[in-house]
């Protein structure tokens, strides 16, 4: 039995495609076809029906695939609870996170990662689109507030709040509001992607959702943040977000009494029997972290 036609058939399927597959597994796409034809005459059965566009599995093949993909976890589990015992991950570690998460929090944790575990290669994808995990080759993922797939496991962390936050210079040419009904009257920079351009703000005693307008929305934070930097106007983003730019005095929060949802991320892998080292010892180098940076 030849476990890597099978390994590579697997991979096909969760992939989607034989291009992505090949791309996964670091194969030429030529190597990849003709190990998955090798698995079929040996087999004698047709396990894909393959046209220009669509690649889909056979009722014998996608038979075959269930019992193949927990014939494999059952292996990688193993191989797991082996490699536990080792005193130290080695590897790569494939990534993924949004853009904001990619271009803030990230680069501090596989730093961090990296310095505790100089066996290790780290592989990151920055991307906003919610990637398949298994079909897209990815360890773990950094995902941002709720999350939609019951079927992974996820660690999940607290990272302060919304809060509004303007330039030293806007403020100097507007007078701070001393009160939310009051961001009525100012240019705010508004995240597009928020329901009805909702902003709910809390003191902890009275709860007020704020009518806010203005001349910019984006749909990127990073993006509002840098506009905030420049003077253009108050913004609600998160508080790990403005950390440096705080720190420089080049943005200075707004409403210092009030806060608006909490921010959260997950730390989100498949759920195996048995997780890999190198993702139990990256998400405690994360959490050691992210502990720090809300304390």
């Amino acid at each position: 039995m030849n476990l890597d036609g099978i390994a590579v058939f697997v991979r096909v399927l969760q992939a989607g495609s034989f291009s992505r597959a090949a791309k996964l597994l670091g194969m030429p796409n030529s190597t990849v076809s003709a190990k998955v034809s090798a698995l079929e005459k040996r087999l004698g059965v047709t396990l894909l029906q393959r046209t220009t566009r669509k690649l889909r599995a056979t009722q014998a093949g996608e038979a075959y695939f269930q019992r193949s993909v927990r014939a494999l976890e059952e292996l990688q589990a193993a191989e797991n609870e082996l490699e536990t015992g080792r005193v130290e991950p080695t590897g790569l570690l494939r990534l993924t996170a949004p853009v904001e998460i990619g271009h803030s929090l990230l680069p501090a944790l596989v730093h961090a990662f990296l310095k505790d575990h100089a066996g290790m290669e780290v592989e990151v994808v920055v991307t906003n689109r919610v990637l398949d995990l298994i079909g897209d080759g990815i360890d773990l993922a950094i995902r941002a507030g709720p999350l939609k797939d019951s079927s992974l496991i996820a660690k999940r962390f607290d990272l302060g709040y919304f809060e509004l936050w303007a330039s030293p210079d806007y403020l100097a040419r507007h007078a701070a509001p001393r009160h939310p009904k009051e961001l009525a009257e100012h240019n705010c920079l508004r995240f597009s992607l928020f329901k009805d351009n909702g902003v709910r703000l809390t003191n902890g005693k009275e709860n007020f959702s704020p009518t806010i307008s203005g001349q910019l929305a984006a749909d990127d934070f990073e993006t509002l943040r840098s506009l905030a930097v420049l003077g253009e106007g108050i913004a609600c983003l998160p508080s790990f977000l403005c950390a440096e730019e705080a720190k420089r005095n080049k943005l200075v929060r707004v409403l210092q009494q009030w806060h608006g949802d909490r921010v959260t991320v997950s730390l989100v892998y498949p759920a195996p029997r048995f997780v890999s080292p190198k993702v139990r010892a990256f998400i405690a180098v994360a959490a050691e972290l992210l502990k720090k940076q809300i304390s």
